[in-house]
């Protein structure tokens, strides 16, 4: 039996990387899952390679009828939510405090932190009336620390962190629980600013999110699940990270690790 039998998922930014990693997992571990995403030709083409417990509905998570639809697409073909997972997002941006660009900050914004919002608004409104299910939320471990990605990034990720205490803090009352997962913010996995010395990859994150979803961990609520290599534990006094490298290190991945 799989930890996820007969279960339904939602998630968000689920046509390649990490989100694509969950759907994969979700679905071998028994789930029905509904992959959300704005690349359709993506998104289409997982559906087809997971088959029939999978489907595909294009979803732009800045779009707050879009979310709306695609849990109750969820809802409709399945007849409820068991777990919502938020992992949708962008990369950001370097730019200093003093050149910030006030609308590309907010798109960011927009996309991490406002896709966590409305989709943990409407997986809470499917879920309330049968007082069950699990939300999770990506955040990051530049949520946590300053100086790994831009400003912008790092402040959407902070403030989901706390997006969802709150949240776990109002809905699990109502049965319902919300945590989140902060993966490192290296994806290359540079191995000397790192206490485990092996890159992080999204099936590793994927299996936290399935650790979460699963009814193993129903005390679990407000718990951020750190998937960082030890990183925001510290580092040696051997070890001396300029800004320069940490953009160097994101420039060369092609965007932060989420």
């Amino acid at each position: 039996m799989g930890t996820l039998d007969g279960k339904v998922a939602v998630i968000t930014g689920a046509t390649s990387g990490i989100g694509a990693a969950v759907a994969r997992l979700f679905v071998a571990e028994g789930a029905w899952v509904v992959i959300g995403g704005r690349r359709e030709e993506m998104g289409e083409a997982l559906a087809r390679e997971l088959g029939g417990p999978a489907s595909f509905r294009r979803t732009d998570v800045t779009v707050e009828a879009d979310v709306e639809a695609l849990v109750g697409h969820a809802v409709d073909e399945y007849g409820r939510l068991d777990v919502m997972v938020n992992s949708a997002g962008g990369p950001g941006h370097w730019e200093g405090v003093a050149d910030i660009d006030l609308e590309v900050f907010q798109s960011v914004l927009s996309a991490h932190l406002g896709g966590v919002v409305l989709g943990t608004k409407y997986a809470a409104r499917a879920m309330v009336p049968r007082r069950s299910g699990t939300i999770i939320n990506l955040a990051s471990t530049s949520g946590h620390l300053a100086g790994w990605c831009g400003p912008d990034h790092s402040t959407a990720k902070a403030a989901v962190l706390h997006f969802t205490r709150c949240a776990a803090v109002e809905l699990g009352e109502r049965g319902i629980r919300v945590n989140s997962v902060s993966p490192g913010v290296v994806p290359s996995g540079v191995c000397d600013y790192q206490p485990i010395r092996r890159t992080g990859t999204a099936e590793d994150v994927a299996a936290a999110a399935l650790w979460l979803a699963g009814d193993a961990t129903g005390l679990a609520n407000g718990h951020d699940l750190a998937l960082d290599e030890g990183i925001s534990a510290g580092r040696s006094g051997s070890v001396s990270v300029s800004r320069a490298e940490c953009a160097g290190l994101t420039t060369a991945s092609g965007r932060a690790r989420p």
